[in-house]
């Protein structure tokens, strides 16, 4: 039976201790971080944590007990490519937790236990601007001394991001997030308006050309090379459209190569007073066409403004000739960039007998809407698919938009609307620049990862499309 005229443990003697270490911290500590983990979906079965969210850092002074440098394994060669796996120990003052921390998080739904620091939740240290993952929390150590513990001790591990929302309005913190995960670059088209542009008509120019040969074993679009016109003149420039998997009885070994479809024309030239010559140049052979001149043909037209919100190319529409005789009415066509902007327009024919320079037309922009600025990390959610996505970044000039934790496919020509910004702009088409093929909706990258030439290397080694790539046992 213990001697009670001894205390061993009392109140004032215990919060004596506990005055001293909250003073020693605050005096040889570091400030950290503190994000709870907030449990957003969870599987009803096995309690699986599908989506987790940390929303809320709070700052805590903590003393740094692996003083001499970070633990675990360090900077290692795994399967999955280069990691790093670094450990640190963490303690914090029990008191400043459940007096600070604790009330502020106690009300947050799906917090889980706001009474004392948890494994899952996260530790921004900013020495290394990283973020740590506390794996372990030790409450009895030191062991009750005057019956009492008075810190927790925290073991971290290198926080593995795995599509975890991380939005705690800290740029320090959020910074770490902004460009790793499963990320899809998707080009919006913003507000629609549409493209102007006029025309100039030309004599002895070349009005259009009638291919008589595709040729074969192309792999990319030949230079188009017309004869020089006559002194005084202008020599006319075309470029070339292309068509493959064609196959015929002169395909063979080279099906998927591209031919030659048609030569649209650029610059009409000028002067001529017979039919130049054509030539292709490039790594296919063959091709071959016939061209034709006139007077009072379409010899360019200029774009005055490309307009905006195009999904697709619109259509351009060349009034037709008021000339008296023979008369054709020309026709072009119009390509965009990945913005939805008019940037050029091609003739497919120049028409002719035209005596004044036409009026050039084209189609409206399915799409006029496109407004507002999206926020980080807010769902935008698409108007036809119901597909939603959150927001890692968005450029107002380019309309690009940066996504990531999407639940499918977006569909090109639907609107992505905000849930916090409400801004609504249309999808023109999903791409990355980091992936190889612009179109994979799957754009993956991160850090460290060098997915792509790690398997470009391998396949120069091991060849997986043989049945046993490790030879013939």
């Amino acid at each position: 039976m213990l001697n009670p005229f001894f205390l061993q443990g009392s109140k004032g003697e215990q919060g004596l201790v506990q005055d001293l270490i909250n003073e020693q911290l605050r005096m040889y500590g570091i400030e950290v971080y503190y994000l709870p983990r907030e449990y957003a979906t969870e599987k009803t079965v096995i309690k699986e944590v599908v989506e987790s969210q940390f929303n809320n850092a709070y700052p805590i002074e903590a003393y740094l007990d692996t003083y001499d440098g970070y633990g675990g394994q360090g900077t290692i060669l795994s399967k999955f490519g280069i990691e790093e796996v670094d450990d640190i120990t963490l303690i914090i003052s029990r008191e400043r937790y459940e007096t600070y921390i604790s009330p502020l998080i106690k009300d947050i739904p799906n917090i889980k236990l706001s009474s004392r620091p948890k494994e899952g939740d996260l530790i921004y240290f900013p020495y290394g601007d990283r973020v740590f993952e506390i794996k372990y929390v030790e409450h009895e150590k030191p062991f009750y001394q005057l019956k009492k513990n008075y810190v927790y001790e925290l073991r971290c591990e290198l926080f593995r991001y795995q599509d975890e929302i991380v939005d705690t309005d800290i740029d320090v913190i959020d910074n770490n997030f902004s460009d790793i995960g499963y990320i899809q670059t998707l080009q919006m088209v913003g507000i629609g308006t549409t493209a102007s542009a006029v025309s100039s008509v030309k004599d002895g120019a070349v009005r259009s050309v009638v291919i008589t040969n595709r040729g074969r074993g192309y792999t990319s679009a030949p230079r188009v090379a017309f004869s020089s016109a006559p002194i005084g003149g202008l020599t006319a420039i075309g470029i070339a459209t292309m068509i493959g998997n064609i196959v015929d009885f002169c395909s063979v070994g080279d099906s998927d190569a591209l031919r030659v479809q048609a030569v649209d024309i650029v610059n009409s030239g000028l002067g001529y007073t017979i039919a130049p010559n054509i030539a292709f140049f490039g790594d296919g052979v063959g091709a071959a066409a016939t061209v034709y001149i006139g007077n009072g043909v379409v010899g360019i037209i200029t774009i005055t403004d490309g307009g905006g919100g195009y999904t697709s190319p619109p259509l351009v529409t060349i009034d037709a000739p008021t000339g008296i005789g023979t008369t054709i009415q020309a026709t072009a066509r119009s390509v965009i960039n990945n913005a939805g902007i008019v940037t050029g327009i091609y003739i497919t024919n120049g028409g002719l007998g035209y005596v004044s320079n036409p009026t050039i037309t084209f189609e409206s922009p399915f799409s006029q809407s496109g407004i507002g600025t999206y926020q980080y990390n807010e769902v935008v959610t698409g108007s036809t698919s119901g597909i939603t996505a959150r927001v890692k970044s968005w450029n107002a000039v380019t309309n690009v938009l940066e996504v990531s934790n999407i639940t499918g496919t977006f569909l090109p020509g639907e609107a992505l609307v905000g849930s916090a910004s409400s801004a609504s702009y249309t999808l023109r088409v999903p791409y990355s620049d980091n992936l190889q093929d612009a179109g994979d909706s799957d754009n993956k990258y991160g850090k460290y990862e060098d997915n792509f030439n790690i398997e470009s290397e391998a396949d120069s080694i091991i060849d997986f499309s043989e049945s046993n790539p490790f030879g013939t046992p």
